[in-house]
């Protein structure tokens, strides 16, 4: 009578080990696609991102940029250093060197036109892939800030 729940107990253990052991090397959902970036002050539309994929490695264009009439419609990154010194914002690369790792993408970099600053990042797709968490910092990400990017819909 031991025997059988003993049994039964052992094959749980092991069905739960593969199960947790399965999910550690899963990896993160994917942020492919294209993201509408927000503005932390205005909570207004900045740009859309479009994320995409090569060799299990991410990287990001700003593809359009939300500009008021009065705004100059395509400015240049004049404060941007080396190869991206008055380029074009839309059309940049910002972000790039991403990997997958157990419940993020990270390690990569991600530039901010406005001040021409290059940040470490990570990144992370929650609410059901609505939206992406974006987590720019210096050195360790304690010191950054996370901004929300929502879903484009081509629709919109």
């Amino acid at each position: 009578m031991i025997r059988p729940m003993i049994k039964v107990k052992i094959k749980t253990l092991f069905a739960l080990s593969v199960l947790l052991i399965g999910n550690s090397f899963a990896t993160p959902v994917s942020p492919v696609g294209k993201w509408k970036s927000i503005d932390d002050e205005t909570k207004k539309a900045k740009s859309i991102i479009q994320i995409s994929e090569s060799s299990g490695v991410l990287s990001g264009n700003i593809v359009k940029l939300f500009r008021e009439a009065d705004e100059v419609q395509n400015p240049l990154c004049d404060k941007c250093e080396g190869s991206r010194k008055d380029q074009p914002i839309q059309g940049m690369n910002i972000l790039w060197d991403l990997k997958a790792r157990s419940d993020d993408w990270g390690d990569g970099h991600i530039l901010d036109p406005k001040n021409g600053k290059v940040y470490k990042v990570k990144i992370k797709v929650v609410e059901d892939g609505k939206k992406l968490q974006v987590r720019g910092f210096l050195g360790i990400s304690l010191l950054g800030r996370t901004q929300i990017w929502e879903k484009f819909e081509e629709t919109e």
